[in-house]
């Protein structure tokens, strides 16, 4: 049977505040704690208007205190600005507050503008790939994931406490063939972000399966993938909400920094140009709309299509109701309760 997971951005909706949306991720966790699904994962995003989850860390501690079952975990924390001996402590951390269901999911993408990667690492341009290489192969030696330090490294010897009795699952994300041949590389378990990317995931995930081999990150091969979903009590209120997902992916394509969620009103009223419409067009390979016979039969080809048994959503909706009801309706249709 398919497993569903949730990845949250913590969006700010139409007349909230931060402080709402982040209240609202926790609740969700909370919900889908409930509802059975497999996974909680929070995402991270810097020097954004209309996305509060900055610190997959400190939001997890609190996501963490108010579930007991459901596995939670970064989607993903962002490497290349960061030391590994300092996520290795934070993820041992809350291994130790929440055995046996924490993941570490590891992006590589800048999560914001130059100036914010210029703020957290003090250099605005990406890391090569065999700098970033060498993080996960340090990350891997101080969480005990099948990672050696060489013994002439600078750092041989350290250890990163708290020593406690299990990992977290350590996880590559990523929306090319380029993520999936490191994490495979590294032995790393893949998620391909299908809601980035909506083509070319199934050959990744192929490929992945096809080379992989254990590492400094893991001895697991596993995929999940990714996808934008709005599920509605009929196809009519999930193409509404579908609308103003379009208008802010739009919005976000041509570089405007909205400070919520559009309204399905906005949407309705938006003079779409010719452009703008093969763009919408296009980006509807992210998403999966439609009332639950509609969106059961798509979630389930895609998860085939992918080779997978688990798929997480993520569900953005203009009012906070709507989106547990999408998630209440997915677990219904899946007999996660």
């Amino acid at each position: 049977m398919l497993k569903l997971g949730i990845l949250d951005q913590s969006p700010i909706g139409p007349g909230e505040s931060a402080s709402i949306a982040l209240r609202h991720t926790i609740e969700l966790a909370r919900f889908a704690d409930r509802l059975g699904y497999s996974r909680f994962w929070v995402s991270e995003h810097h020097d954004s208007r209309s996305l509060a989850g900055s610190s997959p860390e400190v939001l997890l501690s609190a996501i963490g205190a108010h579930t007991s079952r459901i596995r939670i975990g970064s989607g993903g924390v962002l490497l290349p600005h960061y030391s590994p001996y300092k996520v290795a402590e934070n993820f041992r951390v809350l291994e130790g507050l929440y055995p046996g269901r924490v993941d570490l999911g590891i992006g590589r993408a800048p999560g914001g503008m130059p100036l914010a990667s210029l703020a957290l690492r003090g250099d605005p341009a990406p890391l090569r790939d065999d700098q970033l290489q060498e993080k996960l192969e340090e990350l891997g030696a101080y969480l005990g994931t099948g990672g050696q330090m060489r013994k002439d490294h600078p750092l041989a010897g350290l250890t990163a406490s708290p020593m406690v009795e299990t990992a977290p699952e350590l996880w590559l994300l990523g929306s090319s063939g380029f993520s999936a041949a490191m994490a495979a590389r590294m032995g790393a378990r893949f998620s391909f972000a299908h809601f980035i990317n909506g083509s070319g995931g199934q050959s990744a995930a192929a490929d992945y399966r096809r080379s992989f081999r254990s590492g400094p990150l893991g001895s697991t091969p596993q995929v999940n993938v990714c996808v934008f979903v709005i599920c509605a009590d009929t196809d009519e209120v999930a193409e509404r909400e579908a609308r103003a997902m379009d208008l802010r992916l739009l919005s976000q394509e041509a570089g405007e920094r909205r400070r919520s969620f559009p309204t399905p009103e906005e949407a309705a009223a938006y003079p779409y140009t010719a452009w703008e419409r093969a763009r919408v067009a296009e980006n509807r390979q992210r998403m999966i709309v439609g009332g639950p016979a509609k969106v059961h039969a798509a979630l389930s080809s895609l998860a085939d299509s992918y080779r997978t048994d688990e798929v997480l959503a993520v569900c953005m909706m203009s009012d906070f109701r709507l989106k547990l009801r999408s998630y209440e309706l997915l677990a219904q249709l899946f007999h996660r309760r």
